[in-house]
């Protein structure tokens, strides 16, 4: 089948006033690659179909239910079908709703946390390998241009020996108890039957984790954390706090914080090696600053000729012209598009650079690892193997 036009996909969860639905699809729709064609966006029949009307789709392609609109879905002609469902539901419905497009064939995009327990992700897994099919996970720091810099600048040996991870991801939205006034998207992040065990590590602090380990490619070894739930009345921790060791010697600093005053998305991490250190910030996307033992510090620029090729290749504007959260986005989808396409074309598949079902289940052992330090008394907990 040619693949000489827009690939077209569906998505579940994402309707009206769901902030993370909206940034899918911009990220989707840059690069003129892929068009929204279905979608099953709420479990409000009504909000569902008003919000197919917002996005101008067609009647006929708008559904009540996941499991409608995988099985409707797959019984329209190949030249009409979706290539791929992009989930962007609460966590509690990722690994349902990926498992039954997977088993009608479809690949998949999915929102992290990959699932709500390491149980489900270790199952999830199973399903992608038996299925055969494309499974990617928008962990979108990875996307970045610098940072993709940063990993190349680990890999090439630049930073000499990882001696010290350090990755903050503090926030303040959760500072008062707006889940309780109606506030959509902290009301299921902090309600743990749809958010899972965890709700700042597992909202945020996972990225902080993900982003070390794809620039470093080390593993976590075992893991001391201590968790706090500040806001009275709040089940799940709303700060966390972890120290690290990692596979080789290295060791790390991690903590994520919803209840820190005066932040916004300030997500940042420093890796110290024998020979050089590097830092980047998600509010400051477009700057490395590299610094090499002995030598004045470096700050390295988003756009221009003497970076890496997968720098390079993350990026779309000339020096200058920032480039932040939907491009990196859109460099995940790009990465799938690029992916699918081989496989549509018959081709053999060559190294795509997005996160995949692997990285979920990484996640979900993270996640799960960190809480179970954080209940024990004897704290130094050892990773998970998974």
């Amino acid at each position: 089948m040619s693949t000489k036009r827009k690939l077209r996909f569906g998505m579940v969860g994402g309707g009206r006033d769901a902030f993370i639905g909206a940034v899918h699809r911009m990220a989707a729709n840059l690069d003129g690659q892929i068009e929204l064609v279905a979608g099953c966006f709420s479990s409000d029949a009504a909000k569902a179909r008003q919000s197919g009307e917002d996005l101008f789709l067609a009647p006929e392609r708008l559904y009540s239910s996941y499991a409608e609109m995988a099985e409707r879905e797959a019984a329209l002609p190949e030249d009409l079908r979706i290539d791929f469902v992009s989930i962007v539901t609460p966590n509690h419905l990722h690994a349902k709703v990926a498992t039954v497009f997977l088993e009608h064939g479809f690949h998949v995009v999915c929102d992290k946390p990959m699932t709500q327990t390491l149980e489900e992700a270790l199952a999830l897994r199973e399903v992608v390998k038996r299925s055969g099919r494309i499974f990617a996970l928008t962990h979108n720091y990875t996307g970045y241009p610098m940072v993709k810099e940063a990993r190349d600048l680990v890999r090439r040996g630049e930073l000499g020996q990882i001696l010290k991870i350090v990755a903050e991801y503090p926030q303040a939205w959760l500072l008062d108890q707006i889940e309780t006034s109606g506030q959509k998207q902290a009301a299921w992040r902090t309600d743990p039957a749809r958010a899972g065990i965890s709700c700042c590590i597992g909202d945020i602090g996972t990225h902080a984790e993900n982003l070390g380990r794809y620039i470093t490619g080390l593993k976590i070894e075992s893991i001391c954390a201590d968790f706090t739930s500040f806001i009275p009345g709040r089940t799940l921790e709303d700060d966390g706090n972890l120290l690290v060791r990692y596979e080789g010697g290295a060791k790390g600093v991690l903590y994520a914080s919803q209840i820190s005053c005066g932040e916004e998305n300030n997500l940042s991490i420093r890796i110290y090696g024998t020979e050089a250190a590097l830092e980047w910030k998600q509010e400051h996307p477009n700057e490395l600053h590299f610094h090499p033992k002995n030598q004045p510090a470096r700050v390295l620029r988003r756009g221009n000729g003497y970076l890496s090729d997968a720098a390079k290749k993350a990026t779309r504007l000339p020096p200058g012209h920032p480039e932040a959260f939907i491009e990196a986005f859109a460099n995940i989808y790009l990465a799938v598009v690029e992916a699918i396409r081989e496989r549509l074309d018959g081709k053999s598949e060559g190294i795509h650079d997005f996160p995949t079902v692997e990285d979920g289940v990484e996640g979900m052992a993270f996640i799960t690892t960190a809480v179970r330090s954080a209940e024990s008394a004897e704290k130094w907990t050892p990773f998970i193997a998974t």
